[in-house]
């Protein structure tokens, strides 16, 4: 909600400001969250009821945000070295795999009008 003050006459402003008051009581009034979701969690469970059950897997995850937080994470699948494909004839020490971004020295080549195929290590594989 974007309100532009600029815009609001003298009784318009005050009409504002008081309700933004009234809401701020009712807000300060309320319990904390942790304290309404540990009282829902109870009463689900003393009725023999999850929270899944109740809400779907969404209220789950909402009701419990602490113990799906520390969850250990998945490792990332690591793949293997890649050997090179391409070969700079004018400097055999570099080379590309194919993955990834084009080396500045293959794209010279490229924009030169050569064919990338022409500096492949093994053009019979």
């Amino acid at each position: 909600m974007s309100v532009d003050i600029e815009s609001l006459s003298a009784k318009e402003l005050t009409a504002l400001i008081n309700e933004a008051k009234k809401r701020k009581t009712t807000l300060s009034k309320r319990k904390p969250i942790t304290q309404a979701r540990k009282r829902v969690m109870q009463a689900a469970k003393s009725e023999g009821y999850t929270i899944a059950e109740l809400f779907g897997a969404g209220g789950a995850a909402a009701a419990e945000p602490r113990a799906r937080a520390s969850a250990p994470r998945k490792a990332r699948k690591t793949t293997g070295k890649v050997a090179p494909k391409y070969r700079n004839p004018e400097n055999a020490n570099e080379t590309w795999t194919g993955r990834g971004r084009q080396p500045r020295w293959l794209t010279a080549f490229t924009d030169a009008g050569r064919n990338r195929d022409e500096f492949l290590i093994n053009p019979e594989a």
